[in-house]
């Protein structure tokens, strides 16, 4: 009987905070949208990617505020926030940071650590594809394990870290693709996609003018870690859990029903997990305590379409990786 009681009280406690933590994130949620105007779905999915403590890759064209979306979520979140403007010439020691000779009063000689821009809760890596893949790549480690290795040395970073990425159309100049290691880092692609007639009207009155809204903080770092920790406290149904495998499964050419000859590689157990943590964090920002089959089929899109290649006969189809994923999402529902 105790052990049935401990049960209902954590539940209870759970329950408490889950209310108390959503009424906090959609507070956020408005507070950016009275600076980004238009842009909903990539302000709900950006919220959803570091409620899960993952990092998002921002794709669109120049001029679509992701960079201002950036910036708003730092103020709004309460988190130090830096940026880095990735460029052809950047060297990964201008990301991580560089040992320097120190000499000393008395002639002694000794290496000093000087951290770069990667320590910070919030990483703007802006336009990240205009950089090289060597430098690209400096972030990899610090994307997965939360520190980096400088001269043998370990160098942890803060806590929350999250690295918001905005990346130009790969057809545009001076661009180079992202390696697969590096985009499977990213708990989400989101496209960000030009605003419709009644926002871009709203852009032009609410920026052009004598003043312009400002960002406020809603919340901070602690509030967001502890955001972050009830997101993996929420429960998930046997049905959620069995529509997530079954999707990221059929998302693999090796896959049952036919998807051999469409899909070149697939989704690693990497985009299973991050789909549970998405389905979770989405609940939350909605205020319900459980994730259903619906959040699975609405992220479904943005967690897999950069963890996938179609073969060659299926892009000469005109195939294209959301058609695809829309296919296998039938499936389940």
């Amino acid at each position: 009987m105790a052990s049935a009681d401990g049960v209902e009280k954590l539940e209870d406690a759970i329950v408490r905070s889950a209310e108390q933590v959503a009424g906090q994130i959609r507070a956020a949620k408005e507070a950016i949208s009275t600076v980004i105007f238009g842009q909903d779905r990539v302000i709900e999915n950006t919220l959803v990617t570091i409620l899960s403590g993952g990092h998002a890759l921002l794709i669109g064209v120049p001029g679509l505020a992701k960079t201002k979306l950036v910036e708003t979520l730092g103020v709004t979140l309460g988190l130090d926030a830096k940026r880095i403007q990735f460029t052809p010439d950047l060297m990964p020691s201008d990301i991580l940071g560089a040992e320097v000779l120190d000499e000393s009063q008395s002639g002694k000689r000794s290496f000093r650590f000087i951290s770069g821009p990667v320590f910070a809760q919030l990483l703007m890596a802006d336009e990240i594809n205009r950089a090289s893949p060597r430098t690209q790549s400096a972030l990899l480690q610090a994307m997965q394990e939360q520190h980096i290795t400088v001269a043998g040395a370990r160098h942890d970073l803060p806590k929350p870290f999250h690295v918001l990425a905005t990346q130009n159309p790969l057809e545009q100049e001076g661009t180079y693709p992202l390696p697969e290691a590096q985009l499977d880092r990213f708990l989400m692609e989101i496209d960000v996609d030009y605003p419709d007639r009644d926002a871009e009207r709203r852009i032009l009155f609410e920026t052009t003018g004598a003043e312009e809204t400002l960002a406020k903080a809603s919340m901070d770092a602690e509030i967001l870690i502890a955001a972050q920790r009830l997101v993996r406290r929420l429960p998930v149904g046997d049905s959620v859990v069995e529509a997530i495998l079954s999707l990221v499964r059929a998302a693999r050419p090796s896959s049952e029903g036919g998807s051999d000859k469409l899909i070149a590689w697939g989704p690693g157990p990497r985009a299973s997990q991050s789909l549970m943590l998405a389905v979770r964090a989405r609940a939350l920002l909605d205020g319900r305590l459980a994730p259903s089959i619906d959040d699975v089929l609405d992220l479904a899109e943005p967690i897999l379409k950069h963890r996938m290649a179609l073969t060659f006969s299926a892009r000469a189809e005109g195939r294209t990786i959301p058609d695809v994923i829309r296919q296998l999402k039938t499936r389940i529902g």
